[in-house]
């Protein structure tokens, strides 16, 4: 499929889902050894759920995974990171129906499906389950400012916060 008609074809898919999104190039995502650190002592959550680390592929491992692929989606959703995590799960398997067999998701936050994880395998929700862009090592920040969207720390529950996906296409 061309870009052109890929593009197209996202915009139907998500249309009324999403704020907005980009086709991006996936070898301009930025990733960092930093950033999983960032996860092991800034969260609670670390070791906690088999999507995030160390159970999550680390940053070098992410790298080498964004460099094979030509094509991906960035996702914009500011109102709500648990609704994001299924419209990522639903574009992945929309597009492997569509023959995009190597699509796979990579939402931001938490995996919240079991509260808590019971860290087995085989996983509960393999179908909705996926490890966070951030538990991959990538730098959010960085990759979603490089391709013009809005993004600031939170410093206070009233503040309003944006969330993104990634879905790699191909």
């Amino acid at each position: 499929m061309s870009r052109e008609a890929l593009e197209e074809y996202l915009a139907l898919f998500l249309s009324e889902k999403v704020r907005d999104f980009r086709l991006i190039d996936p070898r301009e995502v930025v990733t960092g050894e930093w950033v999983r650190l960032k996860c092991q002592y800034g969260c609670d959550g670390y070791g906690m759920c088999l999507t995030c680390p160390p159970y999550s592929p680390d940053p070098q491992r992410t790298r080498e995974i964004l460099d094979s692929y030509t094509r991906a989606v960035l996702l914009w959703q500011p109102e709500s990171w648990q609704n994001l995590r299924r419209v990522c799960a639903d574009l992945e398997r929309e597009l492997f129906l569509s023959g995009y067999y190597r699509a796979f998701a990579m939402p931001s936050g938490p995996c919240e499906l079991c509260d808590p994880c019971p860290r087995e395998y085989p996983c509960r929700h393999p179908e909705l389950a996926r490890p966070s862009m951030e538990a991959c090592g990538i730098d959010v920040y960085a990759t979603v400012r490089k391709f013009g969207f809005p993004i600031e720390v939170v410093r206070a529950r009233s503040c309003r916060a944006n969330y993104y996906g990634l879905v790699l296409v191909e």
